[in-house]
């Protein structure tokens, strides 16, 4: 007797296979039968005139804290999402000592874009180790969640407060136990960054971005006695990557002798193919290191909601990072003044940061009456309108909305020769399909949604690449390069992890702000459409976009639910 039958739909099995009509079979959370089923079943779900293909697999998310409260680590789900790799970047909540906690919190939410009112009131932070972090996860999420090991919070740990210079051999030593320790309870990785748009709630880099690169070979060489894991770096924020950069990641990976992933690559006009070779070059030498390195493309173009209160990515110049580190009082006292202003304006003239072109940025809420006119302008143009300075008006305005303001730096890649590139590279062996960074940037990011836009309008409206490729590169590829065991096919053996969904439907639905978060917080939020139902490991977690009470996601541990991958397709 089959616990579940999905029948009458066309499976499109995730290894880019031409779609077939046939059912499915689901015993004890596995796909039993694919094709004719002989057997009966407890419940059926009807998938006529739908496609049933495997759930899709985010392998760049921040959703260490918001597990806490939040079980299905929405929106994901609704998106057709299963599976979930958290602790990238360099940034967990695991290992923990009470010391450091309040640092790494402030850390968490400066540089990850979380409200710090929401980490406070929704996390409780009642363990030391990362096996005791993993224990509190366990049982208690919607999807399969996997954790990696972050060398930011590890390297507070050791070194303390004074963590603002490189390591002695001993801490070193002590920061490979830690990692050791966590790697052997199940962490599936170490993440890093030297990334300059990687700051902490004092304006200062973050720990990581102090380390030497001697430093880094030994934290990777940590992994190579367990089995399933990889590594995870952000190199560099803007522009072409420096040749030591790419040099640095296939060392990483040789050290490590496992593969290596980086974030993020983006295409649009302002980005050359140069620049995007630059950052390619790292899978070519660690090809010759005997290593493996391949970065993720976002599959769409990218919207940024920004705001001068977290300032995230304003904070990429030095002279912006000096005032958006400031507390919020002495933030809007500065931003009154002259020289000030004249400084920010001076610096992002200078910057190569598109979120400065206030030609591009436009006011996207503006809550203050005297502003009203602004809303959903460019603030170069609103300016214009009113006979202003850009940036006169841009602070005038901030200021009014005591820093409430939403700023948006529209799609940059929505051409025909963007959407050729894009598709170009996602096709290039040295990427993966991923940066939804689902979790953080709540007030700046939509991203966590692409995978309905993906499948959905860029298949059906761009017709750029069949539906059964596009699946592919959001399940089974995501599976083979991390190493995932028994995920990301519609086969016999496999967990039934499984999305039914109406191709002539299936989108994002609009952005809109959530005020649903503990502590009072807002978030950037979205649902789908054409997604009927969402299974994780043979359990329905949302039907019709609604989520059901139950809670059947596993928690992968390395080398139990993983295995170890060397090499790129």
């Amino acid at each position: 007797m089959l616990d579940l039958a999905i029948v009458g739909g066309e499976v499109i099995d995730g290894t880019g296979s031409p779609r077939r009509r046939a059912d499915i079979g689901i015993r004890q959370g596995r796909i039993v039968a694919v094709g004719s089923l002989d057997e009966p079943a407890h419940r059926r779900i009807d998938a006529s005139g739908e496609v049933v293909t495997p759930g899709f697999i985010d392998v760049h998310t921040h959703y260490d804290a918001q597990v806490a409260w939040d079980p299905h680590l929405t929106p994901s789900p609704l998106h057709g999402v299963t599976t979930v790799i958290g602790g990238n970047c360099g940034f967990t909540l695991a290992p923990m000592e009470e010391e450091a906690a309040e640092y790494l919190v402030e850390l968490l939410a400066r540089v990850e874009g979380m409200p710090l009112a929401t980490l406070k009131a929704g996390v409780d932070i009642a363990w030391k180790t990362f096996h005791g972090y993993l224990d509190t996860v366990e049982g208690n999420t919607a999807v399969n969640a996997g954790f990696l090991v972050g060398h930011s919070t590890v390297r507070r740990l050791v070194l303390g407060e004074d963590w603002r210079r490189p390591a002695s051999d001993a801490e070193v030593d002590a920061m490979s136990r830690l990692i050791d320790e966590s790697l052997a309870a199940g962490a599936l990785g170490l993440s890093s960054s030297w990334s300059e748009t990687h700051n902490d709630a004092a304006g200062d880099p973050v720990p990581s971005r102090y380390a030497t690169e001697s430093e880094l070979l030994r934290l990777c060489a940590t992994l190579r006695p367990h089995p399933g894991t990889w590594l995870e770096f952000l190199p560099w924020a803007v522009g072409a990557f420096p040749r030591e950069r790419c040099e640095l990641m296939a060392r990483m990976s040789a050290a490590a002798e496992r593969a290596l992933n980086w974030n993020l690559l983006l295409v649009r006009p302002d980005i050359t193919d140069d620049a995007i070779a630059s950052r390619l070059l790292a899978s070519d030498l660690a090809v010759a290191e005997g290593g493996c390195v391949f970065g993720l493309a976002l599959p769409i173009p990218q919207t940024l909601y920004l705001n001068l209160e977290s300032g995230f990515l304003f904070d990429f110049d030095p002279v912006w990072a000096d005032v958006i580190a400031k507390p919020h009082d002495e933030k809007v006292r500065m931003l009154r003044l002259p020289e000030v202003r004249q400084r920010l304006e001076s610096a992002a003239k200078a910057s190569r940061g598109i979120w400065y072109d206030l030609e591009r940025l436009r006011f996207e809420r503006v809550e203050a009456a005297a502003f009203a006119d602004v809303q959903g302008v460019p603030v170069a143009e609103a300016a214009r309108r009113r006979g202003a300075s850009a940036f006169d008006l841009l602070f005038d305005v901030v200021l009014a909305d005591d820093l409430r303001t939403i700023l948006m730096v529209p799609p940059i890649g929505d051409d025909p020769d963007s959407w050729r590139r894009r598709m170009e590279l996602l096709d290039d062996p040295r990427t993966l399909v991923g940066g939804s960074d689902a979790g953080a940037h709540l007030d700046m990011s939509d991203t966590f949604s692409f995978f309905t836009d993906f499948v959905g309008t860029t298949v059906r409206e761009r017709q750029l690449l069949p539906l059964e490729t596009a699946v592919r590169m959001v399940t089974d590829d995501a599976a083979r390069a991390f190493g995932l065991r028994n995920r990301g096919r519609i086969e016999p053996g496999y967990a039934a992890d499984v999305v039914v969904f109406d191709e002539s439907l299936v989108r994002s639905k609009p952005i809109e702000t959530r005020d649903d978060l503990p502590g009072n917080g807002s978030r950037l939020f979205a649902e789908a459409e054409g997604i009927d139902w969402v299974l994780v490991n043979g359990e329905v977690i949302a039907a019709s976009g609604e989520l059901t009470e139950s809670r059947p996601g596993t928690v992968l541990r390395s080398g139990r639910d993983t295995e170890t991958v060397l090499a790129r397709r």
